[in-house]
């Protein structure tokens, strides 16, 4: 029971952290490579183009840990940076235009792009190795062809919204060759950033670099990135007839089944939300045993659009594993 984490009315036991993973008081146990290797797993669940669900089997929690933060934080992905603002006589003032253009996920590969390199002067600081040029040239007018009696913006004026998508992407120097194929676009379309009305209009400029989600949230590449522990559900007595039915009813659906005999036993303790509403009757006093496996862990990754899922996570073992080689290969006394 050293590797369950156990829940109970009142409090959660057994979560005391050790000292390096795998580590137990009840046995030989320190880290072992080769043990990892035949106990470590990766399940996949569902892999969409925004989402993935998959299962980390056999790790500490530090180490699934690392990988949640740096998928949030660390993972590079491009966002504007900077809005050269030409002309803008519409209602949203420059500040706010400028925020929600930064806040728009671009569809790129962060390894088409370099960092830039901020020691450079300024002039020279923005090449087409590092920044990619987006432009807004926008201008409501009214329409000509209005159907009369809708009066809906949408019918009386050309460009009333101004979206994402108006954004249009600018190729410097290599980059027509470079994202020939996969041309800068965002990966939302139809995001709001503005509406305009007859003589008004935005003229701008956007350079976008890449960045980290510790420097500013718009270049985090996920919508969220969590994980949680594999539920773990023991039917310690018989459960059965009526008490069968409300012990179903104390758990989301496709938890508990019951068989052709009225029993109740436990189908899928993966859907577990682990309410503890079980342990509110009494009737199930030391009947069951709720807990959650302390090295399953069931990772949701949402990705903004920018690049997939998938791609995140690979992208966070690699930065994880840059982490180890670092501290691996530096001195003792020069780790600052």
């Amino acid at each position: 029971m050293s590797n369950i984490v156990g829940i109970e009315h009142d409090r959660v036991t057994n979560t005391v952290s050790t000292d390096f993973p795998g580590y137990s008081i009840e046995a030989n146990n320190e880290f072992d490579i080769e043990e990892f290797k035949k106990k470590f797993q990766i399940n996949i669940s569902y892999i969409t183009e925004r989402t993935a669900n998959f299962d980390l089997i056999g790790i500490d929690t530090s180490i699934a840990n690392a990988f949640r933060r740096i998928m949030i934080a660390e993972v590079p992905s491009v966002a504007a940076e900077h809005v050269y603002v030409f002309n803008n006589t519409s209602v949203i003032q420059d500040e706010v235009l400028a925020h929600r253009i930064g806040l728009i996920p671009l569809k790129v590969d962060p390894d088409t792009l370099t960092w830039v390199d901020q020691t450079v002067d300024e002039k020279d600081r923005f090449t087409d190795d590092n920044t990619i040029v987006l432009s807004l040239d926008v201008v409501c007018t009214k329409n000509p062809n209005a159907v009369p009696g809708d009066n809906r913006a949408e019918n009386l004026y050309r460009n009333s919204n101004v979206y994402a998508k108006d954004l249009k992407f600018e190729p410097q120097g290599r980059q027509t060759e470079t994202f020939e194929k996969n041309p800068v676009v965002p990966c939302d379309p139809n995001i709001l950033l503005a509406k305009l009305r007859p003589g008004q209009e935005i003229s701008l400029r956007v350079h976008c670099i890449l960045g980290i989600g510790s420097d500013h949230a718009k270049f985090s590449p996920v919508s969220t990135a969590s994980y949680r522990l594999l539920p773990v559900i023991d039917i310690l007595k018989p459960i059965a007839g009526s008490d069968a039915l409300e012990f179903q009813k104390c758990f989301p659906s496709g938890v508990i089944d019951i068989k052709e005999n009225g029993e109740a036993f436990v189908k899928d303790a993966r859907k577990d939300t682990v309410s503890r509403e079980v342990l509110r009757h009494e009737k199930f006093n030391g009947k069951v045993k709720l807990g959650r496996q302390r090295d399953h862990f069931i990772f949701n990754v949402e990705s903004t659009g920018a690049m997939p899922p998938e791609e995140i996570f690979f992208k966070s073992v690699r930065v994880l594993r840059n982490k180890a080689e670092y501290l691996r290969n530096c001195p003792i006394g020069n780790l600052n």
